[in-house]
């Protein structure tokens, strides 16, 4: 079985959600220790994974610098971040894996994300990157090219494009590593937003991909036969906070779907889950799991979390 495991950010912080340097070390051991049981029962496992709290680092150091040295663009902090988590990724899983006798390679790779140049989302950059900032700060990094709107009290907040993603250019590259044994670590934060130029160029532009919608977008890419996205709760809840809540377990994505319309999901945590196990099921006719890091391996079994199946 291949798999494709893609890891929210919480399982690169701390419970606190601190992103230390050793924070976010702590935080790959552990996340690690279930990749390493799915590896040494014979899963091949592809890893991807947020990074929103390690560019927010970077964005702060930018604009702390600013006026020394010109701000690195968000498709440079997404290779960075690809790179430095990577490593850590690496680390831990080389580590739990040797623990256990087990003898497997391990690669990061730094992957590019086809988008559109054309995507709307570039004529309206509305998604919130960052933090927030005094509007003499703020003004500062206007001035350098960026888009900052006045949230009012809490201050100004960058915004960018977040568009969709299409293909993961280096896809080609994972499925060649994983045919050689290799447990790779890829397309980290949805993949470095990269357009296509009318020449036939690559250019990585300044832009955010959501991290789920680009899981879903490799999982078809690689033909894994499950997606699993790991989150911070072991099942997608109906009616979340209310008596009537319930898990979700076993689900067709026809019924999903519904569930999504009616409003069930927030747009700003389980509503990208849900929208990229759809898109995934859709596309490839296989499943899709969304559960918690520390039932991975039960959710692979098909004995827990909800579990998104072709209608």
């Amino acid at each position: 079985m291949r798999i494709l495991l893609a890891l929210g950010g919480n399982a690169m912080t701390s419970p606190s959600g601190d992103a230390r340097p050793e924070d976010q070390i702590d935080a790959a051991m552990r996340a690690m220790e279930a990749v390493a049981d799915l590896v040494a029962e014979g899963v091949d496992v592809v890893i991807t994974h947020g990074n929103g709290p390690q560019v927010g680092n970077l964005l702060v150091k930018n604009e702390l610098a600013a006026h020394v040295v010109p701000p690195v663009p968000l498709d440079w902090c997404g290779a960075q971040t690809q790179a430095t988590l990577g490593n850590i990724l690496m680390d831990a899983l080389d580590t739990a894996l040797a623990r256990r006798g087990v003898a497997r390679p391990t690669a990061a790779l730094v992957t590019r994300t086809l988008v559109g140049p054309d995507d709307p989302a570039f004529a309206r950059p509305s998604k919130p990157i960052g933090r927030y900032l005094g509007a003499d700060e703020a003004r500062r990094m206007v001035d350098h090219g960026e888009t900052w709107e006045d949230r009012g009290e809490r201050g100004w907040r960058r915004v960018v494009a977040s568009p969709e993603p299409l293909k993961v250019l280096d896809a080609p590259a994972i499925t060649t590593l994983v045919g050689a044994g290799f447990v790779v670590i890829a397309n980290g934060g949805g993949g470095i937003p990269t357009v296509r130029r009318a020449d036939g160029s690559l250019a990585g532009v300044e832009a955010v991909i959501d991290k789920d919608l680009g899981a879903a977008v490799l999982a078809h890419g690689i033909e894994v036969d499950l997606l699993v996205i790991a989150t911070d709760v072991p099942h997608a809840v109906l009616g979340f906070g209310t008596p009537d809540a319930r898990d979700i377990g076993q689900v067709d994505v026809a019924e999903m779907r519904s569930y999504a319309a009616a409003g069930h999901f927030a747009g700003g945590s389980m509503g990208p889950k849900v929208e990229a196990v759809c898109r995934f099921v859709e596309e490839s006719g296989r499943t899709g799991v969304i559960t918690d890091l520390d039932s991975i391996r039960a959710a692979v079994a098909g004995t827990t979390g909800t579990r998104v199946h072709p209608a």
